[in-house]
């Protein structure tokens, strides 16, 4: 194995630990991942990426819990004890100082917290693409508006809180898809405004869930793309893939339809987790 695809390897391995296990990190697995000591790796990691491992996992653990601040009802003392800080205080010093802000500042007010992304190792990624003729479909689940620029934050967060208020569980018991999986949809305000309406849904034919509201897809013909790899990066990898490249060059009309996002079911950490990008065209099949 390449250092490239150990790095990865490892930093798929943190994300696991903080976000899923929230456990503390493991030198000696780590060490087994690397193929050589916990030392020697650190300076290999420090000389690849311009910073130390240790300020890494620093960061997305104050990434993170920012997200817990303004997603969830946590205490403070739960959330520094939750990223291995010894204490609300050191938690707090260290919140303020990455953040430029207070744990309580935080929570008040729409204030901007600081986000480092999950790294992503420079990797060769493929994407595989056909068009599908779908019959129409009914979405039924929770939306969020976004004004322009807000979307790489609020839906993150939005996904979050969806999954801590049960609202996964809520919809998962209502799915009829074949093969079942989440869905987010976009769909976009008028062009002077920009804003963006995203929903997080299933497939479903039965009775409306409580709180839920529902979307209508009519028969369309898509262009579906598999994104296969850890989410988010892998499907933000995808839409930056479609932005530069397929979005511009494509000779399919843009159907009028919502794009959608599509989770299947399984570990969403794993490195061949599949996800989709579908692209309503004009039919031409």
């Amino acid at each position: 194995m390449e250092w490239t695809e150990r790095l990865q390897t490892i930093i798929d391995y943190v994300e696991d630990h903080l976000q899923r296990k929230q456990e503390p990190l493991n030198q000696q697995e780590v060490s087994e991942l690397a193929e050589c000591s916990f030392d020697f790796f650190q300076k290999v990691f420090s000389y690849m990426n311009g910073t130390s491992f240790s300020e890494y996992i620093r960061s997305r653990k104050l990434t993170l819990a920012g997200y817990d601040l303004k997603s969830t009802d946590k205490r403070v003392v739960e959330i520094s004890y939750q990223y291995g800080y010894d204490s609300p205080t050191s938690f707090t010093k260290a919140f303020q100082k990455f953040h430029g802000m207070t744990p309580k500042e935080a929570r008040s007010g729409n204030r901007k917290l600081r986000v480092v992304p999950k790294m992503q190792i420079s990797v060769k990624q493929q994407y595989f693409w056909r068009l599908e003729q779908k019959p129409a479909f009914r979405l039924v689940g929770k939306s969020i508006r976004c004004a322009n620029g807000e979307q790489s934050s609020k839906i993150p967060e939005f996904w979050s809180e969806c999954q801590k208020a049960g609202t996964f569980s809520q919809l998962i018991s209502t799915d009829t898809g074949n093969p079942k999986g989440l869905f987010g949809l976009y769909r976009y305000g008028e062009s002077s405004s920009k804003d963006i309406e995203y929903s997080i849904m299933v497939a479903a034919n039965g009775r409306l869930p409580e709180g839920c509201s529902e979307v209508r897809i009519p028969e369309s013909t898509w262009a579906v793309f598999d994104c296969r790899g850890a989410v988010p990066p892998a499907i933000q990898s995808g839409w930056k893939y479609l932005q530069e490249e397929w979005l511009v060059r494509y000779p399919f009309e843009h159907a009028d339809c919502p794009e959608l996002e599509w989770y299947s079911f399984g570990n969403s950490y794993e490195r061949d987790y599949l996800s989709q990008i579908w692209i309503p065209v004009a039919s031409r099949m």
